[in-house]
């Protein structure tokens, strides 16, 4: 049981972190006219974090970390 809440708060941990990342890709592409590409690695981050929580969910489905409902 305490198993599942430390995967719960990495999950929202991630989540959150997905948000923020978009948040910034947003912010870069409105305040950044001089072509700057901190738009493009903030997206970029975005994606590999995307990524990285699909697989770790994968991953932790496959190996019986996350039961099937909570």
């Amino acid at each position: 049981a305490r198993l599942c809440a430390v995967m719960r708060y990495v999950v929202i941990g991630m989540l959150v972190a997905i948000v923020a990342s978009l948040g910034s890709a947003v912010f870069f592409m409105m305040r950044d006219r001089s072509g700057s590409t901190r738009m493009v690695k903030a997206l970029a981050l975005r994606v590999g974090l995307s990524v990285a929580l699909f697989v770790f969910l994968m991953a932790g489905y496959y190996f019986g970390l996350f039961p099937g409902r909570l």
